[in-house]
């Protein structure tokens, strides 16, 4: 039978847009809402590495176990199980007596969003193609934009922090029943045999340990950490940066750091489009230095309007690096390695999203916010310089073929055989398991 995947369904289009929407508002409504949160219940700055590092955990078990059971589970099931514990930690936030309560939630809600970000990841690495998988990140972006507005919005009206929580556990609660309704829509079905097509032969499977034994593994894990790390620190500390150390009112700056979550879904959607045009290897490049020059405005001292620039800069570059990257992972580690190394790399994404920015939050407890631009500028820098080691160290290219599971998307062709934009051509389609 034909290995070429059916286009995709609109329905199941919007439903992942939405659930990668989801996963970003937590992000969103934490940089807003720390600094109430942080006084309700008495604590420093600093603390929020408690909650950082509990749903990084539960982020790192659940995305990898993923990237290893997802054709057993189902992605549907997957997906709606997972945004169902993900809505119920929301709740825990809004409801906490105590920090410590909510860094139990966040450990849930680390656990529901790993499993949705890799499940989605998997599908659409192999249903979705380049275009859509990018602008499904870019709903990421959306997502994470919106939730400062709603934080600020609730605070603005002299609401309690725990309401903007309460705000979107109602709507994962909704995104839930959605997913729980179409199961059974989320199976892969292959495209009808064409006369004197050929049959791919059943895939020869890869010892795990071959996987691991392989250095562009783990340097492509390591810049998925950088990168998260670079993304999640300038949005987690921007509001902290342009209110105690560039002197903007709070309302101002939370409609900055609104711009810039919203420079990443811009970015996303314009930038999936020129990808396809011009080829990953290029758009990556000039991505990752506007990532540093981006940095580099952040760090000047003085005046809000350059970081402000900054931030934007740094966001709109950002945008199709984390998309890009995953759909370019079977050229830097071949085709039989992909799936696991994507699952890998999204559990280092995970540990990057929480360890670096929790570790900026001590520097600023023990100097000063200003800090944080200088930090993003060797972060960045470091970025470059682990995706050109990756670029020239690729993995082995031997063409691997798969048997489908009941949502799981076909083998690939070789590595070559699609354009540097991670279009494909003509032929087999690569399965990843992924995360954001």
């Amino acid at each position: 039978m034909s290995t070429t995947p059916a286009p995709p369904r609109a329905s199941l289009l919007l439903l992942a847009y939405l659930a990668f929407v989801s996963l970003g508002l937590p992000d969103g409504l934490l940089g807003v809402g720390w600094p109430s949160i942080s006084g309700d219940f008495g604590v420093p700055t600093e603390a929020v590495g408690l909650l950082l590092t509990a749903g990084t955990v539960g982020y790192l078990i659940s995305s990898v176990l993923a990237g290893f059971t997802l054709a057993r589970v189902g992605v549907g099931a997957l997906l709606a199980g997972s945004t169902l514990l993900a809505s119920l930690a929301l709740t825990g936030y809004a409801v906490s007596p105590a920090l410590a309560v909510v860094v139990g939630c966040a450990l849930l809600l680390g656990l529901g969003s790993g499993a949705i970000d890799s499940g989605l990841n998997a599908y659409a690495a192999g249903a979705f193609g380049p275009r859509h998988m990018n602008w499904m990140h870019a709903f990421f972006g959306l997502g994470v934009a919106i939730g400062p507005l709603i934080m600020t919005a609730t605070l603005s009206a002299g609401l309690a922090w725990r309401w903007g929580y309460g705000i979107v556990a109602a709507a994962q609660l909704a995104l839930a029943a959605a997913f729980a309704l179409t199961v059974r829509a989320w199976r892969r079905v292959p495209a009808p045999t064409e006369p004197g097509a050929a049959v791919a032969p059943p895939a020869a499977r890869v010892p795990i340990r071959a996987t691991l034994r392989l250095p562009v593994v783990w340097s492509g894990a390591l810049a998925f950490a950088v990168y998260v790390a670079i993304e999640v620190s300038a949005g987690l500390w921007a509001f902290l940066l342009l209110t105690v150390g560039r002197g903007l009112s709070p309302a101002v700056a939370g409609g900055c750091v609104s711009a810039y979550w919203g420079s990443l879904f811009v970015g996303r959607v314009v930038q999936g489009v020129v990808a396809e045009r011009l080829g990953a290897r290029l758009v990556l490049r000039a991505s990752l230095a506007g990532m540093a020059v981006g940095a580099a405005l952040i760090a000047v001292p003085g005046s809000a309007v350059p970081a402000v620039l900054g931030l934007v800069v740094v966001g709109f570059a950002a945008a199709p690096v984390f998309p890009l990257l995953t759909l370019t992972t079977a050229e830097r580690v071949g085709p039989a390695h992909a799936d696991r190394a994507i699952g890998l790399q999204i559990g280092a994404a995970g540990v990057g999203a929480a360890l670096v920015p929790a570790g900026l939050g001590v520097l600023i407890g023990a100097m000063s916010v200003q800090v944080l631009g200088p930090a993003l500028v060797v972060l960045a820098l470091v970025l470059v310089v682990l995706y050109e080691v990756g670029a020239r160290r690729p993995g082995p290219q031997r063409p691997v073929s798969t048997v489908a599971g009941p949502d799981q998307p076909t083998a690939p062709a070789p590595a070559g055989a699609a354009g540097e934009a991670g279009q494909p051509l003509s032929g087999p389609v690569l399965p990843v398991v992924d995360g954001r």
